[in-house]
């Protein structure tokens, strides 16, 4: 069961319905009607009988009465942020084990954090159900790059950066790669880094340099907080510092400045001829679909982790990467990068649960799980990455 039919649940049912280890595919929407669109160009092109269904997310009544329906194994839960918890509450009582690619924030408050999801562990465990947090690219691949270093690499990790840049243009003046409530909501928080045991709060964007990407180049990037910071520094101790970088053009930076300034970031209602709304579920409204962006998205992401500890008593630096083309994307799956990015790596977790790869009772974050068979995979499934030992990491 797919929940989400955005530019990311897109590429989650291409890579679901390629995949033979999925026998039975269901694809849930607010909006029957993307669904049904969805399903129909990947019915088409590779002979499936993908289904689809209407449901709003935020209903933990409708959630079961479709799981109850379908009676699916997993869920991979595409859709927002906010509707986490319900759709967990869903698994939980109807025997369903879960999966989704970021952690949960309340709508009313601009606040990434795992603990509400955490919270859930002792109920999933009681269960016999797994969930897994976090399996997109960044957080998802970038933990599982971490736990592959740590694994085979490391004795000891002492420093992690986790570099992201998008290097595409889109030809727009102004537009989101993802859900633009989500993306705007994100950028604008304080930064937030891990230090010698403790959190460091910074003013937005206030720590920024210029970092070079393998194939792109130079390109200033910010110190934002991201959420498997938070899973990582816990499940890896021996890290010092965890920090994560993503690059802003001065272009973005001023629109969304703007955008700020002018109110229209604001999360809380107001009134508007009698009608109550929330200025940022506005602009989302008059913002390209990201989902649009593909056909005339050009050039590539980069997103990797460098990493500095220590190995057989040794200093080692490593950097090890994904970069991924806008167009190739496109191709494939009528997306651009960013989405495919997060769908690909979805729907492999998914598939390493389903072969029995991924398992447990509880709770659990993608750097738990063994990361051997899900980066053997995740080349061939479109994400090839690469490694570099040894190198100047830029961010001493």
């Amino acid at each position: 069961m797919i929940i989400g039919a955005g530019g990311v649940g897109t590429v989650v049912a291409h890579k679901v319905a390629a995949n033979p280890v999925f026998t039975d595919i269901t694809l849930a929407s607010r909006t029957k009607s993307k669904a049904d669109a969805i399903a129909a160009e990947v019915n088409a092109k590779y002979g499936r009988n993908v289904k689809t269904a209407a449901v709003d997310a935020d209903s933990v009544p409708q959630l079961v009465a479709l799981f109850k329906a379908h009676t699916p194994d997993i869920v991979i839960n595409v859709a927002l942020p906010y509707q986490d918890l319900t759709i967990m509450d869903a698994c939980l009582e109807c025997g369903v084990n879960y999966l989704d690619t970021a952690n949960y924030e309340p709508k009313d408050e601009a606040k990434f954090e795992y603990s509400w999801q955490w919270a859930y562990h002792d109920r999933f465990k009681a269960a016999g159900l797994t969930a897994i947090l976090g399996c997109g690219f960044d957080p998802g691949v970038s933990a599982i790059f971490t736990a592959y270093a740590a694994k085979h690499h490391f004795d000891e990790m002492h420093y992690l950066d986790i570099v992201d840049c998008n290097a595409g243009n889109h030809g727009m003046a102004f537009a989101t790669n993802f859900n633009p409530e989500i993306n705007i909501r994100e950028v604008t928080q304080k930064g937030r880094y891990w230090e010698n045991g403790k959190w460091v709060t910074t003013e937005p964007h206030e720590i920024h340099m210029p970092l070079t990407y393998p194939e792109i180049g130079e390109r200033e990037s910010y110190v934002i907080f991201h959420e498997e910071l938070e899973s990582l520094v816990k499940n890896y101790p021996t890290i010092k510092r965890a920090r994560f970088w993503m690059t802003f053009g001065q272009e973005y930076l001023t629109h969304l400045r703007v955008i700020q300034n002018i109110g229209m970031a604001r999360i809380d209602e107001v009134e508007y001829n009698g009608t109550k709304i929330v200025p940022i579920q506005f602009l989302k409204a008059v913002l390209p679909d990201p989902k649009s962006l593909g056909e005339n998205y050009t050039g590539q992401t980069s997103i990797g982790c460098r990493i500095s500890g220590i190995k057989d008593g040794k200093e080692r630096t490593y950097y090890i990467y994904n970069n991924c083309d806008h167009e190739a994307a496109y191709k494939e799956t009528g997306t651009q990068a960013v989405s495919y990015t997060t769908g690909v790596p979805a729907a492999l977790g998914a598939a390493m649960w389903a072969r029995g790869e991924w398992r447990g009772a509880g709770v659990f974050n993608v750097e738990q799980f063994n990361p051997d068979p899900f980066l053997a995979e995740l080349g061939p499934q479109g994400l090839p990455w690469i490694e570099k030992f040894d190198v100047d990491l830029e961010v001493e």
